[in-house]
């Protein structure tokens, strides 16, 4: 699991390498978003898959917006972090990326579209 700690790192290095203003303006909203790749209900996971938890974690980010700035290309940092752990990687070309995450920026994305999307364009180590 990513800690606040970490993700406030990753954050300030892309702020410091494409600019932004740094600064967490919600502790709360991204110590959730961080945990809720890892929550289980009546100990079952309910983000059994990298993917699951990789969606969940992106969503979370872009929608309650815990950083000042950046949370588009922190979310997108930390669910391929996520996805990397497990030895998945995107397979999609820059201007798929950019789209994926502009929609879900706008809400025209959500759990199980960027779950989908992801299933489309991720391929493991071995593929």
């Amino acid at each position: 699991m990513t800690d606040s700690k970490t993700a406030i790192y990753i954050h300030d290095t892309l702020i410091n390498e494409f600019g932004g203003s740094k600064g967490v303006r919600d502790m709360g909203a991204l110590d959730a978003a961080l945990n809720r790749p890892y929550a289980t209900f009546d100990n079952i996971d309910l983000y059994p898959t990298a993917i699951d938890k990789a969606a969940a974690i992106f969503e979370s980010i872009i929608i309650n917006h815990p950083f000042i700035d950046g949370n588009k290309r922190t979310a997108y940092v930390l669910m391929k972090l996520i996805l990397f752990k497990d030895g998945v990687f995107i397979n999609a070309n820059e201007k798929e990326k950019y789209q994926m995450v502009l929609g879900a920026s706008k809400g025209e994305l959500r759990f199980d579209e960027i779950k989908s999307w992801l299933q489309l364009k991720t391929q493991t180590q071995n593929q």
